[in-house]
């Protein structure tokens, strides 16, 4: 499941990851993102994992199209994760669909990546 969060800033979208993201999750940020892009702006990203399981295959698939049909519309992206192990996967797995900031925070630093 993919919540969003409000958060009172016009280009940042925040959401947390729970347990396995399917299509319809990675849909749901669609609409966010090209109301951001619709101001003139480029999308700041805060995505949290609390218990992420991965993707399914089709949730997979669909958040890669999304990340090549935007890669450009990045700024920064701000991932709260909890192990630092899958810092450096996650680095390495999202540098070549995106030209934005990645920065990763601990889950205690949450409020600063925000």
């Amino acid at each position: 499941m993919l919540q969003i969060i409000d958060i009172k800033h016009d280009n940042v979208m925040a959401t947390i990851a729970t347990g396995k993201l399917q299509q319809q999750d990675i849909e749901k940020v669609h609409p966010i993102i090209h109301s951001i892009l619709n101001k003139g702006l480029k999308v700041r990203w805060c995505f949290g994992k609390n218990n992420f399981e991965g993707w399914t295959i089709n949730g997979l698939w669909e958040d890669f199209k999304m990340d090549v049909a935007h890669e450009k519309d990045y700024e920064r992206i701000a991932m709260v994760v909890g192990d630092k192990k899958r810092q450096k996967w996650a680095t390495q797995f999202m540098k070549p669909f995106t030209n934005a900031d990645i920065k990763y925070f601990d889950c205690e630093d949450s409020i600063s990546a925000k």
